[in-house]
């Protein structure tokens, strides 16, 4: 990667390389932009296969997280950490200390959370050298675990995905293939049970199909076939780049919304979906939703107040699908263009400021 001819083309503000030996800290900040405010976004731990492999990753999500954030109507940038090691061996005190001494000397410009192979008890450890973390525990007046808060998010925009796409936002009878039941999977397929809807499921993890199946009355299929069930609505809540060149094909949906990050394993796919008349609830928009949870920690943590802001996901979504209408874009572009326009909006507003503060007549002392 020519790391500067890319930082350039993406318009990134910051990257930083954390390395610790004493603790075997080795980390990547990427931090996109900082226009709405200081770039949140969660740490993840992962087997990387390369240092290129995860600082591509850090920096994808670093921009989806300005995206996101940006959609959501926050008063953040985007930004996120890579930790490369195995969550499962490799997490020590010492180690998530040290990344919080390298997220303090950022002065708040980047806040972190926990994300893909990282809990609340890291958070917590981080929290010891930094206050520029959420998703800490309760204990310390925040919000915990945000999976719920995702999942309540997701079930919002697909009410309203579904309002779009099947005329009808009440999904009782409806059915809605779910791959995935992670923490914020399962929690999505409860939401549906609880409405009516009928689910078809897959997962890695035999033990909670079983129990997907006894609670949810849930119909159970291999993972390699998840993607072309009959159904209703897809929701992809496992891995990214599940729309591609061999699954879009077997598509057998009327619309897609799930809480994966990155659905879409190239632009192109979204623009596939939209020939195919098949309508795609954009990931970063419709997953906000822990998001949208975390920083509300920043203001003080309120539940009910967080959890209205969460359920404006529907008007959000539906905001989307307008204008995906009216201007006659796939709806991952009529998503981007919401989100770059608020950001160039506010850019504008905070040039034409020091533009001002810069030509003000300075006052003289006598």
């Amino acid at each position: 990667m020519e790391l500067f001819h890319y930082l350039e083309t993406y318009d990134y503000e910051q990257v930083v390389f954390c390395h610790d030996q004493a603790s075997g800290l080795k980390a990547i900040i990427a931090i996109h932009d900082t226009t709405l405010g200081p770039a949140l976004g969660g740490c993840r731990m992962w087997s990387y296969a390369s240092e290129e492999e995860a600082l591509t990753d850090a920096l994808r999500l670093a921009r989806g997280m300005t995206y996101k954030a940006a959609a959501a109507g926050l008063n953040l940038g985007g930004g996120k950490t890579v930790v490369v090691g195995n969550a499962k061996t490799d997490k020590t005190e010492a180690l998530f200390r040290s990344l919080g001494r390298y997220i303090q000397g950022l002065g708040g410009r980047y806040i972190t959370a926990e994300d893909v192979g990282t809990d609340v008890h890291d958070m917590d450890i981080i929290h010891q050298e930094t206050d520029y973390v959420t998703g800490i525990s309760k204990t310390y007046g925040s919000s915990g675990n945000p999976s719920p808060m995702t999942a309540l998010g997701v079930f919002r925009g697909m009410l309203a995905t579904a309002k779009v796409a099947l005329g009808t936002d009440d999904l009782s009878g409806k059915t809605i293939a779910i791959q995935g039941l992670g923490s914020v999977g399962y929690e999505l397929a409860e939401h549906l049970h609880h409405v009516g809807a009928q689910l078809i499921v897959s997962d890695i993890n035999d033990e909670v199909l079983r129990r997907a199946a006894e609670e949810l009355n849930a119909k159970v299929v291999a993972p390699s076939d998840i993607l072309s069930v009959q159904c209703d609505i897809l929701a992809p809540c496992a891995l990214g780049a599940v729309v591609n060149d061999q699954s879009i094909a077997h598509l057998r949906c009327q619309a897609i919304a799930g809480s994966a990050n990155n659905q879409l394993a190239e632009e192109r796919h979204g623009d596939a979906l939209h020939e195919m008349g098949i309508l795609y609830a954009p990931d970063y928009v419709i997953n906000s939703g822990g998001l949208i949870n975390v920083a509300d920690e920043l203001e003080g943590y309120q539940v009910e107040r967080a959890r209205a802001k969460v359920e404006g996901i529907y008007d959000i979504m539906l905001r989307l699908y307008e204008t995906s209408s009216r201007d006659n874009l796939p709806t991952h572009l009529a998503a981007n263009r919401m989100a770059q326009a608020r950001i160039d909006q506010l850019r504008a507003v905070r040039s034409t400021y020091l533009e001002q503060a810069k030509n003000a007549p300075r006052r003289t002392h006598h």
